[in-house]
């Protein structure tokens, strides 16, 4: 018997494509200068019957660096890494780590209760947890058999 294989061409296509860019320039390597390079926090968002959980990765900032704000179904996550002190005595060869402000903007896949929204904040990791409104969690309808 035959065996069916899913036909991706888009994903066959950025293979070679990439393969072809890789042969000719060589694999590509970290770029040695960060100037101009945007940061921004690395967020999963999740949803339970109950509400939903956005986790964002903040390592370096301190919690009064971060502003969280909800208007409507759109939350935003807005914040400062800032640098820390320079020492002048030091020669810097390579700096990778990165500075500065961030912002993500992520839309709720459910409406929730702007008043019970909690944020935490633990080993680098904002947690939000955003409870969904009544009309949000749906209601299970339970089925009567007949006989």
């Amino acid at each position: 018997m035959a065996e069916l294989a899913v036909w991706r061409p888009l994903q066959e296509l950025r293979r070679e494509i990439d393969r072809i860019w890789d042969e000719f320039f060589g694999r590509m390597r970290p770029p040695e200068r960060w100037e101009g390079f945007e940061w921004a926090p690395a967020v999963d968002v999740s949803e339970t019957e109950e509400a939903v959980v956005v986790r964002a990765d903040v390592p370096g900032l301190e919690p009064e660096n971060i502003e969280v704000h909800l208007s409507g179904n759109t939350l935003t996550i807005r914040g400062e890494k800032k640098q820390e002190k320079e020492e002048k005595k030091e020669n810097f060869y390579r700096v990778e780590r990165v500075y500065g402000s961030f912002l993500r903007t992520i839309e709720l896949p459910a409406e929730v209760e702007a008043d019970k929204v909690e944020a935490t904040y633990k080993n680098g990791v904002l947690k939000i947890v955003l409870p969904k409104k009544a009309e949000a969690k749906g209601k299970a309808i339970k089925i009567k058999v007949e006989k």
